[in-house]
């Protein structure tokens, strides 16, 4: 299934992608679009990144190459209720780099797959937030 929200600009970034994990990076990517088509996506910090309501919400961290990660973050700058900000996170796959932002971090292979549902589940919630 294509999803709606796709952009072509994100798929030629990642046509020239050399990262050991560019797979995973594409199915992470499809799986959260397919999930919430609310999401808009587009190329930041030299990489795919998801937007909700004209703001960036979630940008995939592709350094180093051993790894899958995904920030998540509520815009380029902390924002003035940062401390106040609060966030429930039952997976468990959140590291918290800050009171207002995080960090996901899926190891190999099997460990993308087994929680590709998770993590879909975390930015649809971590969007609205």
């Amino acid at each position: 299934m294509e999803p709606a929200n796709r952009n072509p600009e994100v798929d030629a970034f990642l046509d020239g992608l050399t990262h050991t994990r560019t797979e995973e990076v594409r199915q992470i990517r499809l799986a959260v679009l397919l999930g919430e088509p609310a999401i808009t996506e587009t190329v930041k910090w030299n990489a795919p990144n998801f937007r909700y309501a004209d703001e960036d919400r979630v940008t995939f961290r592709l350094q180093p190459r051993d790894r899958v990660q995904l920030v998540l973050h509520r815009g380029a700058r902390v924002r003035d209720d940062a401390d106040l900000f609060r966030f429930d996170d039952p997976s468990g796959l959140l590291r918290w780099l800050s009171p207002d932002r995080g960090i996901v971090t899926l190891a190999d292979d099997a460990e993308t797959s087994a929680r590709c549902d998770d993590v879909v589940d975390l930015v649809r919630r971590w969007i609205r937030a």
